[in-house]
């Protein structure tokens, strides 16, 4: 059966419910990973999702972080968060299984700077990350890792590499820390699938004429273990919602599988 799985850090799922909700119903997606959603979880808009016809599990706090995983099935083995012995982190990681496949939603610190403490803690999550897969997980079995990782990893994936080197988005530590994940078993599904230049998922509100410019960066991420991997067949950008009314700066990014019943 066709499966498939979208991520979208929305900057707000209030704020942009006008978009999401048109979106799901043009775009019938099995899995969305939604990220940045800045609400309590008591203030989360739960019923509207589920009148689009999606479970919903979620993680969130006012104003900032936040992460949620929309679901035409119901998810299973929902968890958020490390559960490791390192500090009680932000709500940045949830994770749940739906047809065989295991939903790994995060949301990795910007870093701020590269001299600024944020910029540690972001190592450190990815350090963290790794460890759990290695705890928790085989490469073996079908994961998919998604969300705004915050790392556009290659030259490729930024309009100006040399402008930007260097930022904590282009940055060699980061895309390094990054690896080191990715180097469990995972594997780039959009570019299995797309291997030329000049695909983003994000564009700076601040360039008001980013995306005509081209001015973007790929920091939003599909990545899937080596069996599920190889069961994709596409993997795509939307860049409609971006251009559309009250916009949020990330595009949604989907991939479709092609899997058995429990995968």
């Amino acid at each position: 059966m066709s499966f498939t799985v979208a991520t979208w850090n929305v900057n707000s799922i209030r704020a942009r419910m006008h978009a999401l909700l048109p979106w799901l119903k043009e775009n019938p997606v099995d899995v969305v990973c939604l990220q940045e959603t800045k609400v309590q979880d008591h203030d989360f808009p739960t019923d509207r999702i589920e009148a689009a016809g999606y479970h919903v599990v979620f993680c969130g706090e006012k104003s900032y972080n936040g992460v949620a995983i929309l679901s035409k099935e119901p998810l299973e083995n929902v968890r958020a968060g490390f559960d490791d012995d390192g500090p009680a982190d932000e709500p940045r990681l949830i994770l749940g299984d739906v047809a065989g496949v295991t939903i790994l939603n995060t949301y990795v610190p910007q870093g701020r700077e590269p001299d600024h403490p944020m910029f540690a803690y972001k190592l450190e999550w990815f350090a963290r990350l790794r460890s759990m897969l290695e705890a928790e997980f085989s490469p073996e079995r079908s994961l998919v890792w998604v969300g705004d990782l915050n790392v556009a990893p290659t030259d490729i994936d930024v309009w100006n590499p040399k402008q930007l080197l260097g930022h904590v988005c282009f940055n060699p530590q980061a895309t390094e820390a990054m690896e080191r994940v990715i180097s469990w078993g995972l594997v780039d599904v959009f570019r299995k699938h797309v291997s030329d230049p000049g695909h983003y998922t994000f564009y700076d509100y601040r360039a008001t004429s980013a995306v005509d410019e081209g001015k973007g960066w790929r920091i939003d991420h599909i990545l899937a273990t080596a069996p599920l991997a190889e069961r994709s067949v596409d993997s795509w950008i939307d860049l409609t919602p971006r251009t559309g009314p009250k916009p949020s700066d990330h595009a949604p990014l989907l991939a479709r599988f092609e899997i058995k019943d429990g995968a």
